[in-house]
């Protein structure tokens, strides 16, 4: 079974999202959906992709809820420079950070984290030198976007780790 479905979670969620993109119920659009889903999984199969598993799920969720917050406060911060452009430009710049981590998918994920905060953008991580290269949009504290972006890499490596 393995060997058909090698992702089935993959698979399953490709499914999904083909008949909610669709928006149909059709014996057309589920046998389309379901080919492309196990083609995909079998794609993904031979990306040879990296297997690492989160741990400590309570310290996950206490994660997920602090970049929630943060999102809503990046959100408001954001709201306020568009209100205030007429009297202030905003002061936006690029910053760099050294990272420690070493797991693909927590980079990945903060990479994803980084691009969704309204305000910020992952631009570089270079893997030589493992430091990251991100786009503020209003870097009124320069200390307070690294402390941030430590203190995902933190969470991230207990996560990860």
């Amino acid at each position: 079974m393995r060997t058909w479905f090698p992702y089935p979670l993959l698979s399953v969620g490709l499914l999904i999202i083909w008949l909610l993109l669709n928006q149909s119920v059709a014996p057309g659009t589920i046998v389309m959906g379901t080919i492309l889903s196990v083609a995909l999984g079998w794609v993904t199969l031979k990306l040879n992709p990296a297997h690492s598993h989160p741990r400590r799920i309570l310290r996950t969720l206490r994660f997920g809820a602090s970049v929630v917050v943060d999102v809503i406060r990046s959100n408001i911060a954001v709201m306020l420079v568009i209100l205030r452009a007429g009297r202030r430009a905003p002061n936006s710049g690029f910053l760099t950070v050294d990272l420690d981590l070493e797991d693909e998918n927590a980079l990945a994920l903060l990479a994803c984290i980084m691009t969704a905060t309204p305000g910020t953008a992952w631009l570089e991580y270079d893997r030589r030198r493992k430091s990251l290269l991100f786009h503020v949009l209003d870097m009124e504290n320069e200390e307070i976007w690294l402390q941030t972006v430590k203190r995902y890499e933190a969470g991230l490596k207990e996560m990860f780790g």
